[in-house]
């Protein structure tokens, strides 16, 4: 089976994205991929079920319309996803009505038929009968017709699917119903078919809604992104453009309350900005000239002028969106599983259904109570409930750890995560912040003239210290200087004049110092020293891993002196000065003693371990190197993000086993019941349709699998 690589495409491919809304089970997937596989031109599909999507790797030369095509053989309709025309719809909407149908009609049969069930004769009962048929039969025909269309598509192209079975069996028991009514039979299986439908509508509608409120997130993500900007032209003229059709180079002017169309630069200002939609962080971010903005984030204080570097599928909001709509499952080992008996389904079940009227048959029954339960055997077997075992709980706690600020980008990967029993944490920027903090007790002893002048001073360089500097004044509620003649001179700091004073923010003298010194005049010189900080949390979060049973160690390419600082206050072993082969070797080692291992990073150093790691994460801040390669990505600063996410995926886990247990068990004591003779069309649909509904309830149950992995 083919699965797409973690690694974008090269010049020689490119990757076409197609809607196909009929996909809804394991087997589908399955014989999408197949398909699509073994065209030549394709190197990899891999079907995104949530969003019923597909992702193909082709060659430039392959039409889009030879893969619409090759779907429609084995059919499936697709549609190209880049197309303009194409408009995400809800996988529950065209089932609503069907299964209001299916519902009214099968309550009123079952009416109905209580009479028949309570001893009516003659007359009555053939009336019953009648009056069953007249409702029945309509109905079966309006709500049966997803499973129909789905079952015909297949075997037009001498295909078959899960749906042909389910409707094999709906038709003859609707079949033999209006035999026997025509025949002044006793028996009429009206309410079976309608139950049935009414059974497997009610899953597939759960399934379609946790499939949309999966993908709900994304698109409530993406409409967070302004609808446009307001572009100001060379002569200073501006005019409105949508988002769409922003270019880069082109500046925004950005007023208060606005949020961003496009990522890009400030040119022309400062202000306070809310990311909670990118970082979950409730903090407003003071950012001035020459610093990055995102699409999406809120202008909180004062109008600035942006350059745009970004737009449309390139912003950071639409690479976390795809993270997001990318987050349910490969192939895990679950999903293979799963796979392979969908696809031996269909032939299997046929089969047995035949030997089972050929038996009956045999044995000395009427070729009508053969044809009984050779449909009651079709119904029961239906294994909607293994092919729900993985996908649905994939995607519930997939949209648990997403609401919890945690994008799973591959759903196998929860699989891989659940067996974790190393954890190996790069410093800056993974265990700390990455972003230089000045220490509070010396910004307490600053006057507030002199914190004044600080923060005039810091906001004129681009360095991390004078960033981190200028942001930790103005949450003081600070007020820059006036300085006049302000330059900054690489290497040496930020020189200028306040007051008739000159005034400097400049590098101290001993050099490796995390540390600025602030000159003011013939005043004391003043140093205001710097620290990475932990991510909030830290230490919980790693006391948490070490009570799960994982083992965690800092693996790290700074400075030993700086990895020993942060090891004594988190209590871990820590390596320092680690090459990028050199952290790559460390997880192939701990991986050939037995271990399973999580890799942690953010930096372009990080790639290749995490790349080669059981299971990896990284922060939201990382690189793209380190974004592509991770299969987890968390954007809010605390680092609770891992021993949550390790939980969520036990759980999640043990949910999967539950439920192929389940499944397992079901058909374990349900077939031979009905092969004896001793299950009804009717209680056949319940009980089939009662372990697809079991199957679901299980897995909802890790909707809140976050808070309790959280401790919260």
């Amino acid at each position: 089976m083919s699965t797409l690589r973690q690694q974008a495409p090269t010049l020689e491919e490119r990757d076409t994205v197609l809607a196909v809304p009929g996909m809804h089970c394991a087997g589908c997937m399955s014989k999408v991929e197949r398909r699509l596989g073994t065209m030549p031109g394709v190197e990899a599909a891999r079907v995104n079920l949530s969003a019923r999507m597909v992702t193909v790797r082709h060659e430039p030369g392959l039409p889009v319309r030879s893969l619409v095509e090759a779907l429609e053989d084995i059919g499936f309709e697709a549609q190209d996803r880049t197309d303009k025309a194409f408009e995400r719809v809800s996988a529950v909407r065209p089932l609503l009505a069907p299964l209001a149908v299916a519902g009214f009609a099968a309550m009123n049969v079952m009416l109905l038929s209580v009479s028949v069930w309570s001893g009516a004769e003659g007359t009555t009962r053939e009336m019953f009968h009648w009056l069953s048929a007249l409702i029945a039969v309509p109905a079966i025909a309006f709500a049966g017709r997803p499973f129909f269309a789905s079952a015909w598509k297949a075997l037009r192209k001498w295909q078959t699917n899960m749906d042909v079975p389910i409707s094999l069996g709906v038709l003859i028991a609707t079949g033999l119903s209006l035999y026997e009514t025509a025949t002044h039979g006793k028996h009429a299986w009206f309410d079976g078919a309608l139950m049935l439908l009414t059974f497997l509508l009610a899953g597939r509608v759960l399934d379609a809604m946790m499939r949309d409120r999966a993908r709900a997130g994304v698109d409530a993500l993406l409409s967070q992104a302004a609808q446009g900007a307001l572009v100001v032209a060379a002569d200073g003229t501006t005019q409105w453009h949508a988002a769409g059709d922003l270019t880069l180079g082109m500046t925004m002017r950005v007023a208060t309350g606005e949020r961003l169309a496009a990522d890009g630069t400030i040119i022309k200002g400062d202000s306070r900005f809310d990311q909670s939609l990118l970082t979950g962080e409730s903090d407003p971010i003071a950012l001035g000239e020459g610093e990055k903005v995102l699409a999406g984030t809120l202008n909180l204080g004062s109008p600035v002028d942006v350059r745009v570097a970004q737009v449309g599928h390139d912003t950071t909001l639409a690479e976390i969106a795809r993270l997001m709509e990318a987050s349910t499952q490969n192939r895990s080992r679950y999903v293979r599983v799963a796979d392979r008996a969908a696809r031996l389904y269909a032939p299997a079940v046929h089969s047995l259904a035949a030997l089972t009227v050929i038996g009956w048959l045999i044995a000395g029954a009427s070729v009508y109570q053969a044809l009984v339960i050779g449909v009651a055997v079709l119904i029961i077997t239906c294994p909607c409930a293994l092919g729900l075992a993985v996908p649905v709980a994939q995607v519930v706690a997939s949209g648990a750890l997403m609401r919890a600020g945690i994008m799973v980008k591959d759903g196998s990967a929860l699989e891989r995560l659940a067996g974790i029993d190393r954890a190996l944490l790069d410093k800056t920027g993974t265990l700390t912040l990455g972003r230089p903090v000045p220490d509070p007790v010396a910004l307490d002893a600053l006057e507030k003239d002199d914190a004044a002048v600080a923060l005039a001073l810091a906001s004129h360089s681009r360095h991390p210290m004078s960033r981190g500097l200028q942001a930790a004044l103005s949450r003081r509620g600070i007020v820059p200087a006036p300085l006049e003649t302000v330059t900054e001179r690489a290497g040496e700091g930020v020189f200028a004049m306040c007051r008739g004073v000159e005034v400097a923010l400049r590098r101290p003298e001993s050099a490796g110092t995390s540390a600025v010194t602030l000159v003011i005049g013939d005043a004391p010189v003043r140093l205001l020293p710097f620290s990475d900080q932990l991510r909030p949390d830290a230490n919980e979060a790693l006391g948490r891993l070490a009570a799960s049973g994982v083992t965690a160690s800092i693996l790290s390419g700074d400075r030993v002196e700086a990895v020993g600082e942060v090891a004594r206050s988190t209590g871990l072993t820590g390596i320092g000065g680690a090459l990028p082969a050199d952290k790559q070797a460390m997880v192939g080692r701990l991986r050939n003693a037995g271990h399973k291992v999580l890799m942690v990073g953010d930096g372009l150093n990080d790639g290749p371990a995490l790349a080669a790691a059981d299971a990896s994460m990284a922060p939201g801040s990382a690189s793209d190197v380190g974004l592509q390669a991770a299969d987890f990505v968390f954007v809010q600063d605390s680092l609770l993000a891992l021993p949550r996410a390790v939980a969520t995926a036990r759980k999640t886990m043990a949910v999967v086993r539950q439920n192929f247990t389940l499944s397992i068990v079901y058909n374990v004591i349900a077939v031979p019941l009905a092969i004896a003779g001793l299950v009804t069309p009717l209680i056949a649909a319940l009980a089939m349709s009662g372990s697809s509904l079991l199957v679901v309830a299980n897995s909802l149950r890790l909707a809140r699998a976050t808070n309790l992995g959280a401790g919260r």
